[in-house]
């Protein structure tokens, strides 16, 4: 067992148990009255890539951001306060679960409207390549966004310019309720759309934190040494339901089938990377239950932490939101 391995399978644990806990404190206390999209069941995705990349390269990510958030090193104490809609948060209270921002982290931002963020990555890694710098921008993003026009014309000016940015297609299947096999036709997948631009695309088992590092490790030097872009399309799938803290299969909504639902929680990567880590190390099951505790006081310290700060001041609110007009 490397020590490498060890910290992956540890840093899906803690993501997991800070968004368990967050959404718990969500439902039952009504103070967080920002949207919320949780990573649970997808923890390998954010986890394997982000332990990929060094702290020059740039993270960016849509809605779903509290994962890739963490895994790239992002203050804990930051996110939750801004889930409060507190000053002390990492965008002073004004973004939410959906605009987080850690630059001293390399996680450059977040946001709502879909696939906005792909086209920043791509300008942003255009930029490293035009300034001779041997970085990368990443981009994490759902099966719907790649549905939209800006995926495409990203893929095309990335491939041009051989911008050196990672496209990461986080494939859950579903596009708020919409199933991808009632919105993209049968036969060509979004790797072979990738690669019909251009780019050089894999597709890997976004459950499997360990494949999913070494693909990321490739893809990332691929751009660094300037061949250009890359897709990872990783196969995973979200436990709660699309925006907010619960479970939506079986409960009378009918896009998710349950039996659906159980079968992927049956492949939940933290799981799967202790069952191949306990080979080697008798002991990992104690571990994961230490660390789950050890994160619990950490998650349970932040939400203490956030409640204490103060909220923005009213008549600070427009503060970064627009310039002085010139009188």
């Amino acid at each position: 067992m490397t020590s490498g391995r060890t910290r992956l399978l540890r840093d899906m644990v803690r993501i997991r148990v800070v968004e368990e806990t967050l959404a718990d404190h969500y439902r039952d206390e009504q103070e967080m009255r920002t949207p919320t999209h949780f990573s649970i069941g997808q923890e390998a995705t954010a986890v394997g890539v982000c332990a990929a990349t060094d702290t020059r390269d740039w993270v960016y990510t849509a809605h779903r951001s509290h994962a890739p958030y963490l895994a790239k090193g992002g203050d804990l104490k930051a996110m939750v306060a801004e889930l409060y809609g507190k000053q002390a948060g990492c965008s002073h209270g004004r973004g939410g679960s959906i605009h987080l921002i850690d630059r001293a982290a390399g996680f450059a931002g977040s946001a709502a409207i879909l696939g906005e963020m792909i086209p920043v990555a791509v300008g942003t890694a255009w930029a490293f390549a035009r300034g001779g710098e041997a970085r990368a921008a990443v981009t994490f993003f759902g099966d719907g966004a790649t549905e939209e026009g800006v995926f495409a014309e990203s893929l095309n000016l990335a491939a041009v310019r051989r911008a050196p940015v990672l496209f990461v297609c986080e494939n859950n299947l579903y596009s708020i309720s919409s199933p991808i096999g009632a919105r993209q036709p049968a036969g060509p997948t979004i790797r072979d759309r990738a690669e019909a631009a251009g780019v050089t695309a894999v597709q890997v088992d976004g459950n499997d934190v360990f494949a999913v590092h070494e693909a990321a490790r490739t893809a990332l030097r691929h751009c660094r040494e300037g061949s250009g872009p890359y897709l990872l399309e990783l196969a995973t799938y979200r436990w709660r339901e699309h925006v907010g803290p619960g479970f939506d299969h079986g409960d009378g909504q009918g896009y998710r089938p349950a039996a659906e639902t159980e079968a992927w929680i049956a492949r939940c990567p933290i799981v799967r990377a202790a069952d191949v880590l306990r080979e080697q190390d008798p002991g990992i099951d104690r571990t994961v239950a230490e660390w789950r505790a050890l994160f619990g006081d950490e998650i349970r310290g932040a939400i203490a932490y956030a409640k204490e700060q103060p909220f923005p001041d009213v008549a600070a609110l427009l503060d970064g939101a627009y310039q002085p007009v010139p009188r």
